[in-house]
């Protein structure tokens, strides 16, 4: 029998074995749950905790393979797009019009590029075409991406005034694609050439970057979009009384949409989509408001195939084999999709492992080559570009205007709103002390020149040589140009509202802009600062602009903004009823046509029966008057500060135009007018391409 304390030992040792083993199921549990947290972070997204500590790990990470299927799927079908963009947006089908006039003025990024002559553009233009189909079929497909992003970037810098963030994306992409396998699946490359073993398997970091890029075109823009002037609402001004936003409309008002649908759920859409496609709980329902985002797009701006681009590369972020899951429900590819799966498993010693990225613990290769670590510190300087490259403008001040950088590589889409009421170009000659007015419009494709220090100093000097040209030619539109001299400055004022605020100059409108220095280093000199103390205004503008359209239809107000110093010539069309001038801010002094051509020649000048040289009237705060039609008056400010003014006016035309809201009458049948609208660029793109190959081996004139 055991004594009492032989049993209190007992108890002891029992009572310390069971500490001991509670202590220790804590610990296993604590290791449990920090297996289950390293598993789930795999899963999630692909990486184990040790690819992320080293380098290696990272090079060993990015070349596991996995199924080619997807990465297949998105080339083909960006290929396509490609197939369609060439055409339409990068211009073949009207090469003739873009790059066929000698006068036209181009922008490119490098001052004193030139374009080739038009036989040779379109030959640019057919290989890069040649190419895209290529990607699309996966024939050839290194030799294609070249042929397409070659020429594709050559004349992408020869004219920053049509670049945009998805030319920038394409372009990118387009390089993307040809350093990876793309051509292993949905291509002839891998029905014609390879062999089974490299059909099984990519390395992963062909979908990687892939990846990232999309995910970035996302992000970045998502953090554009979270400055106060997107954030605020004055961006994308009535964009919702299109018509895709009717849904919306049922319970928010206009300026509700525009706030919180187009301003506030894209800056959240932006900022987040990229990490819910990542990750498979959340993917399918970020890839339905993506389509239905990309879609809507499509609608409402004319920006080519962009939205359709983005459609056809969602699928990079689903699993790599998902198109040969679909393809088994189809009895003629069941056969050949058992066939893969076989061939896909990797032996790894006595057990064999899928290529499915499912399985958290895929197989990384045991060790790298010095190539593959090249790969890898090449993918991650390309990652480290593309955060740099949006946020680079301070160095590049030469390139900057009210907002930083040129549009088209900033990933700030849709963020800043121009509207251009005026542009100025002033050529004087120097020897006769003449002034010469010429058009804006003048030798140039779109108005993004005038809104750029650099582009606008090109456009002087495109002016100047054109002026030469027009000398010795007979046409009776170079007849006012003939007696100008050599000697000459070129002046351009430009007037712009950002983001509704008031209009006022771009540039300062006395610097002769082929005498201004420029440097792409250095900010531009003859930049006029934004007016940032008139911004509060906006909301007082918008309640302003909103009383005067309810006068009537045929109603409107043009708000403007100037420098102390500074004079505002304006002509008031006669096709305007009931002009009036506001004085808003500062003290203005108004002169008519007849008083600012008494200034100008030191003749006196009649008014309310007196005379004088400077007789006009002064206006301060409060102050309004009536202004004549069909003349020219000038506005002077006078006041030692900045002064802010309007014009309300009516368009007495408009009463003979249909009423708000009248729709034309429809076509009988849409879709063929649409069919055509599609199909005639191709035709004219063909032409094009056969014209100049006849022309470079015949030497048989161009058709017109």
């Amino acid at each position: 029998m055991e004594s009492a304390s032989d049993k209190s030992e007992v108890v002891k040792s029992r009572a310390g074995s069971g500490g001991k083993g509670y202590s220790g199921a804590k610990k296993i549990g604590k290791g449990a749950a920090i297996e289950k947290i390293r598993d789930m972070f795999e899963r999630l997204t692909g990486f184990a905790c040790e690819d992320l500590c080293s380098f290696e790990g990272f090079a060993r990470a990015m070349y596991r393979p996995v199924d080619p299927a997807s990465l297949g799927v998105a080339r083909a079908l960006f290929g396509l797009c490609m197939v369609v963009d060439v055409v339409e947006e990068r211009g073949l089908a009207n090469i003739d019009l873009k790059w066929g006039d000698p006068h036209v003025c181009h922008f490119p990024l490098i001052h004193g590029m030139r374009p080739p002559s038009l036989p040779w553009m379109t030959v640019l233009y057919a290989l890069m075409w040649l190419g895209a189909f290529g990607m699309t079929l996966g024939l050839h497909f290194k030799k294609s991406c070249a042929l397409f992003a070659l020429p594709y970037w050559y004349i992408h810098l020869l004219d920053k005034s049509h670049w945009n963030n998805h030319s920038y994306l394409f372009g990118l992409v387009a390089l993307l694609f040809w350093g990876t396998s793309a051509n292993r699946y949905l291509a002839l490359d891998a029905r014609l050439y390879a062999s089974e073993e490299e059909k099984r398997s990519v390395p992963y970091w062909n979908y990687f970057i892939l990846k990232f890029q999309f995910f970035v075109l996302y992000f970045l823009a998502g953090l554009k979009k979270s400055s106060r002037e997107w954030l605020e609402g004055y961006a994308m001004v009535d964009l919702s009384r299109h018509w895709v936003f009717e849904p919306f409309k049922l319970l928010l008002s206009t300026r509700q949409t525009d706030f919180f649908i187009v301003h506030w759920f894209g800056f959240v859409f932006d900022l987040t989509v990229g990490f819910f496609m990542l990750f498979d709980e959340t993917r399918l329902p970020a890839m339905f408001f993506c389509t239905m985002f990309h879609l809507m797009n499509s609608q409402l701006f004319s920006i080519g195939m962009f939205p359709f681009v983005c459609l056809a590369t969602m699928p990079l972020f689903c699993h790599p084999d998902w198109p040969r899951k679909y393809l088994r429900g189809i009895p003629w590819s069941r056969q050949k999709a058992n066939q893969h799966s076989e061939k896909s498993m990797i032996k790894t010693g006595e057990t064999t492992r899928t290529t499915s990225p499912r399985d958290s613990r895929i197989e990384r290769p045991s060790r790298v080559s010095g190539g593959q670590k090249l790969v890898a510190a090449a993918l991650l300087f390309h990652m480290g570009a593309q955060f740099f490259l949006p946020y680079s403008h301070f160095l590049t001040k030469g390139y900057n205007n009210w907002v930083p950088g040129p549009y088209g590589y900033s990933w700030d889409m849709m963020v800043h709103a121009w509207d251009t009421v005026l542009v100025v170009v002033r050529v004087r000659d120097n020897q006769s002390g003449r002034d010469h007015f010429l058009d804006g419009d003048a030798w140039v494709l779109n108005d993004r020149w005038a809104k750029h220090g650099d582009m606008v100093r090109q456009y002087a000097h495109c002016v100047k040589d054109n002026l030469e040209k027009l000398k010795g030619c007979s046409s009776s539109g170079a007849a006012p140009w003939r007696n100008v001299s050599s000697d000459i400055s070129i002046y351009v004022d430009v007037w712009c509202s950002l983001n509704g605020r008031f209009q006022q100059r771009l540039f300062d409108p006395n610097v002769d802009l082929l005498k201004a220095d420029w440097h792409p280093l250095k900010p531009v000199s003859y930049l006029m600062p934004l007016l940032e103390q008139f911004s509060p205004y906006r909301p007082e503008l918008e309640r302003i602009q909103q009383e005067v359209l309810s006068w009537s239809n045929h109603t409107d107000v043009l708000f403007v903004a100037d420098y102390p110093g500074l004079v505002f010539e304006n002509y008031v069309g006669a096709n305007l009823d009931n002009v009036t001038l506001h004085v808003l801010e500062g003290e203005v002094l108004y002169r008519s046509e007849e008083e600012e051509e008494a200034k100008n020649h030191h003749r006196p000048a009649r008014m309310n029966g007196e005379e004088g040289y400077d007789a006009g009237r002064t206006m301060a705060k409060g102050g309004y008057l009536r202004v004549e039609t069909g003349r020219f008056h000038s506005v002077e400010t006078t006041s030692a500060h900045p002064a802010c003014y309007m014009y309300t006016f009516a368009h007495h035309q408009r009463e003979h135009l249909p009423a708000r809201g009248t729709k034309e009458a429809a076509e009988a049948l849409p879709i063929v007018g649409e069919i055509g609208r599609k199909v005639g660029p191709f035709g004219r793109a063909v032409g094009h391409v056969a014209h100049a190959v006849v022309h470079l081996v015949l030497d048989v004139p161009m058709a017109p």
